[in-house]
């Protein structure tokens, strides 16, 4: 049986780099983001439901859910925040837990932001955290989104703690340097989890 590793960082700590190195392995990815929108492309019953409750006018003249809209709206609303979540985070999983089931190879690799947000550890065997100083985080955000600080300090607040995060952990990737450092502990992690695969049942 496959190994099923999850990744996961605060926002701007080098997760899709990290995911890269790993794809550029030939580790099969599984990500959760993509997942996420793919449950709500038109003709999905997760895009109806949320056009029954926030309005049709959340849907782009090509059908399209407007994310940022809906963004902008469950920021200010946690209750609306909340019905989302149960709506999707469900769907999300069993979305998930299929693509794992299917990966080949000694280990898969699921992607997520939202990892331990949202109990999606359950999902996986092993934890790793890809972690980098706060003003790194903010600085690589600002230069990827051109998003104001304040949005950005706001999605960061939304995120678990950095020290509780790497307390979970049960490898870390430090991106504190260069990609070239990250690439090296990429590579040296893979060899640990193909160890820790061959000695699965």
């Amino acid at each position: 049986m496959t190994l099923k590793i999850g990744l996961t960082g605060g926002i701007g700590s080098g997760k899709t780099v990290a995911t890269r190195f790993f794809a550029n392995i030939g580790i099969d990815i599984v990500d959760a983001d993509q997942i996420a929108r793919d449950v709500v492309h038109p003709g999905q019953p997760a895009l109806s439901a949320i056009a029954d409750y926030f309005g049709a006018q959340l849907l782009q003249v090509d059908g399209q859910l407007d994310r940022n809209q809906l963004r902008q709206i469950i920021f200010a609303d946690p209750e609306a925040k909340l019905w989302l979540e149960q709506l999707l985070h469900p769907l999300i999983d069993q979305h998930i837990e299929v693509k794992l089931t299917c990966a080949n190879g000694s280990y898969a690799l699921m992607v997520s932001p939202l990892l331990l947000e949202t109990n999606q550890q359950q999902l996986v065997d092993r934890v790793i955290v890809v972690d980098a100083l706060p003003a790194q985080q903010l600085t690589r955000t600002r230069q990827r989104d051109h998003d104001s600080v304040q949005q950005i300090e706001a999605i960061m607040a939304t995120q678990m703690d950095r020290h509780q995060r790497l307390q979970l952990a049960d490898h870390i990737l430090c991106n504190q340097h260069s990609q070239q450092h990250l690439m090296n502990q990429v590579y040296q992690l893979h060899t640990t989890l193909c160890q820790i695969a061959s000695q699965k049942p």
